[in-house]
Parts: structure tokens; sequence; C-alpha cells
């Protein structure tokens, strides 16, 4: 049983006035970064740093192709499984440690980020992401100080929700770590993702491996920092970098991987889950399967909508961070009469989205993270230009000369289930397809039925029936439903966040549906008088 944890409260996020303390500070951090580049970006085993021997990677600016941020190695085999042995090693004394000297080191990891080590940990993730710095502190500072506090308040309510006990015997419940490592698999878009996907399990007693994006290898190997800083014990999560050629040959067919906590392409997560399939007889558990993988996330409009919402909505939710958020909107559907008065304002307030490297503070938008990306958008935007089917609203622009920009874009099609309504982009692309104003239902069974995915999607309207239908009608469609909101922006505490079908297995990180994911249960039963007679009642005579 455990003691009561600290009551979370949501990190606030700052907002870097001129003249104000944060703005002086996050200029002081960028400043050193950029000075001190290009870094060594070891891997992080067992406490030690370990030099690779795999290929070489480079971490960039997305936004200045000459700015060289760090330099490191892709983890061969033989280096991950390393780590996977100092996770082991590790297993037992972190494992039966209590659960208040593990919360400790994550309630003290939460304060270091929201204070002293803020201002490094939203540079690297400026610089390293292209992140405006509203966008990196709502993420690497607010959000991932939430997952730390949040997720310790939920997992001593877990252990706290003990079963009934009647007279003679006492019951209890103990949340056991998995049987082996955990694999932590993490995406380039949210330095909170990154931190949280390693420490939910590690909070519940697991040893980890955790293989950080490439591209985002410069704010991880500052999280690393902040999480040691914190006590974490060497070889609870061990870090290795690069690409995935090491971690798939030596980890997912490993007899001891116990589970996968995965944030990434639906495409790569079916992979990993098809691998694990072929190598269930090898292994000592069945390994547990968290995912949050692709979106095609919708905002849909009523005739009652309110436009001037419905406007920034659209423009937030499609562009704040390029689109490259897993909950961004790429697919809209507005009532045409609607859309006749709207779509002159929002192409106007989209072409006049600042974009550029994210230390002028001016800019709304930064670069795409990577060349693969932008030819990506690029492909899509050159193709939308010549497409009968599409009209450009807006944007349509890709310029590679000095970063990977592309410039957010409104596309139109009378087609809902075009390509481009279909298909993920990730990135600042936003389809519309406007809708005779009459078809609200028939047009709900269309978003409902149009993609594979089920991760976000918002409808905006005040006929509260029209609501109450699009509640009904779209009710697997998103695992996150917002009403007269974008939908984008989840915060921990207040909407879990993780979708269905090809979004992933809605596991709501950031809540106590995640964090039992990382236990194992075990019934304990204590008798304190056992029965000494074999025999029951019903077999005395009469």
């Amino acid at each position: 049983m455990t003691h009561s944890a600290p009551l979370p409260r949501n990190e606030p996020v700052l907002e870097y006035r001129p003249d104000s303390p944060e703005r002086a500070a996050i200029r002081r951090a960028l400043a050193g970064l950029t000075a001190s580049a290009p870094v060594h970006l070891p891997m992080r085993i067992e406490g030690a740093d370990v030099e690779g021997t795999g290929d070489p990677f480079t971490v960039t600016a997305p936004h200045r192709h000459s700015q060289v941020l760090g330099h490191g190695h892709t983890a061969t085999e033989a280096e991950v499984g390393t780590a996977i042995d100092a996770a082991l090693r590790a297993r037992r004394e972190w494992g039966e440690a209590s659960f208040e000297s593990r919360a400790a080191v994550f309630l003290r990891a939460a304060d270091l980020l929201a204070g002293p080590w803020r201002a490094r940990v939203n540079a690297a993730t400026m610089l390293g992401q292209s992140k405006t710095v509203l966008q990196a502190d709502i993420d690497a500072a607010a959000e991932l100080v939430d997952f730390w506090r949040f997720n310790v308040h939920y997992a001593a309510h877990l252990d706290a929700d003990q079963p009934s006990s009647p007279p003679g015997s006492w019951n209890r419940l103990e949340l056991r770590p998995l049987e082996g490592f955990v694999l932590a698999i993490t995406p380039f878009n949210f330095t909170s993702i990154a931190g949280n996907l390693p420490t939910a399990p590690a909070l519940m007693g697991n040893t980890v491996v955790w293989k950080p994006a490439t591209t985002q290898q410069l704010a991880a190997s500052v999280l690393i920092q902040v999480l040691e800083a914190a006590g974490l014990p060497a070889g609870v999560i061990n870090m290795v970098t690069g690409h995935s050629s090491g971690v798939s040959a030596a980890a997912l067919p490993h007899p001891h991987l116990a589970g996968i906590h995965f944030t990434g392409s639906t495409g790569t997560f079916h992979h990993i889950w098809s691998t694990v399939s072929d190598n269930l007889d090898n292994y000592r558990s069945y390994p547990r399967l968290v995912g949050e993988t692709g979106g095609k996330d919708f905002v849909v409009a009523h005739r009652s909508a309110s436009m001037d919402a419905l406007l920034v909505g659209l423009l937030r939710g499609a562009f704040e961070y390029q689109g490259q958020k897993c909950s961004a909107a790429s697919r809209a559907y507005v009532p045409r009469a609607m859309w006749e008065e709207l779509r002159g304002p929002l192409a106007s307030a989209t072409e006049s989205l600042a974009m550029g490297d994210p230390t002028d503070f001016r800019n709304f938008m930064g670069a795409v993270i990577e060349e693969k990306a932008f030819r990506i958008h690029e492909e899509a935007i050159t193709a939308a230009h010549s497409d009968p089917s599409i009209s450009l609203v807006a944007g349509g622009e890709c310029d590679s000369s000095e970063g990977w920009f592309v410039r957010p874009t409104i596309l139109e099609t009378p087609d809902p289930h075009h390509d481009l309504m279909e298909r993920e982009l990730f990135g600042p692309v936003l389809t519309v397809h406007p809708y005779e104003d009459d078809d609200w239902e028939t047009l709900l069974r269309t978003v409902d039925g149009t993609s594979p995915y089920g991760l976000t999607g918002a409808v905006f309207a005040t006929d509260r029936s029209a609501i109450d239908s699009s509640m009904r009608v779209l009710r697997n469609a998103a695992g996150n439903f917002y009403i007269n909101d974008k939908p984008t922006g989840a915060v921990v505490g207040q909407q879990p966040f993780g979708g269905g079908r090809a979004s992933g297995t809605n596991d709501k990180a950031g809540s106590a549906f995640n964090l039992l994911r990382w236990a194992s249960p075990r019934a304990i039963k204590e008798t304190f008088v056992p029965p000494t007679d074999w025999r029951y009642p019903h077999q005395l005579p009469d």
C-alpha cells in the first residue's frame, strides 16, 4: 500500500512576453546551445556514455541546413543487446523498490524541468525540432511536467484500489512490473512523448530500453540528463541512438521483451506487431503492445457554427507546429454557403502566417522536420496544382533553399473521397470539402467512413441536436473528440490522449489506463485461521 501522493496541478504555460524573465532565459539557453554546437550525442547505458560503432548520423536544425547541432552513431545489434542486459540487471532492485522511492524520482524530475532545466530543454526542442517558443513550452516543459506529476497521482490511486476482505482473511492486489524489459520507441514531434514513453513504464517498476527519433536526439539527450539529475538509478532507462535496425534485430525477438511503448508511423507499428507475432514462441511472456500511430484528423462544421470560431480552429488546428501533430486537422467539411463566406478570410489569414526560424519570436511556424517529410509535401502540393478536382485556396509553395519550409496550404475539393481527404501527410496541408447545407446526416456518415484512422476530430455547431448527432455517428471516429474547439492540444489530466482504428491501441497516455498496461497484477489471499476439516456441512447425516 502506498501513501497519498502530492496532488498534481497542470504546469502553467509561460507567455514569453518582451522583457519577461522567461524570454531572457530562453535567449540565453538558445545562445548557449548554438555556441556549443555541434555536440556529441552518445548512447546512455547503465548511467554511462557509450560510444556507438554503427553508422554516423548528424542532427541539423530543420530551418537552417547549415546549423549542425550534433553528431552520433547508430546503435548496433550488439550495443542494443548491452542496453537490454543493463535493463535486466537493474530490474530486480528497481522493481522491488517502494512506490514512493520510484515516484520521488519523477516528481523531482518534474520540478527540475519546470524550474532550472526548463529553458535548456525548450531551447533544444526549438533548435532540433523547429518549434516556436510557445509550442516548445507547451510540449517540452508543461506537458512533460504534467505527465510526470499526474502519472504519479494515477499510479498511487491504482495501488490504493484494493479488493474487499471478508472476516477471517485479507485480500490484496500487488501491481508487479512486467517480467522482462520494456522497449520505448519515441517520435520526433513531441519532446513530452519522448519523455513519457520510457518513464511511464519505469514508474510502475519496469526497466527500459529507449530509442528516440534521430531527429529529436538533441532534446532527448537533455531529458536523460534531467532524469539522472533527479536520481534515476543507472540501468533503469537505457538510451540507444540512431536508426532502428539494431533495435529491430536485438530487441524485438528477445525472449525477455515484456512490452513496447510506441508512438510513430502506422507502417512501423504494423512491422513491430508482425515481428512480435512471428516470435511468440520465443517470449517468456506475451509482450504488451501499446501504440499511438497515424491520423487523418477532421473538423466538421454545421451550418449553425460560429464562423469566427471555425476560422481560428482551422488555422491553429491545422498549422501550429507545421501540422506535425498526430492530432492536427488535415481534412475539413464546411457547409457550402458558409464556405463561400469563410474562404476569403481563411485564405487571407493563412497567407499572413509568419514562417521562418523559430528563434525569431515573430514567427508562427518553423520548418518541417527533414528532407523526407519535405519531399512528401512537395510532391503532394505539386500534384494538386495540376489536379482538376483540386482548387488552391492558400499557400502552395515549398522552399528548401535554407531549410525545409512548406507554406501553410489550404486546398478545396468537391470529392469527399479524394486522396488528400484520406491519406495522411503529416504536415501543413488542409483539404476542405464543401458540402450541401442540408446533407448533415449523410455528411457525418461520410466522415466516419472516409479514413482508416480514429485519433482526433472536432465539430463546430451551436445547434444542440447537430452536436448530439455528430457525437452519435462519429462515436468511433475519434478517441479525442472536441466540440467547438480545434482537434489538438490535449492536456494531461484533462483530456487523456489516444485513438483507435488504425491510430493505435487507445491506451490513453497520461491516464491510469496507460499505466495499467505496465503492471502485472498479483492477487494475494491470506487466511488467518485456515480450516482443519476437509468435510463440508452438507455432508453431515440427517
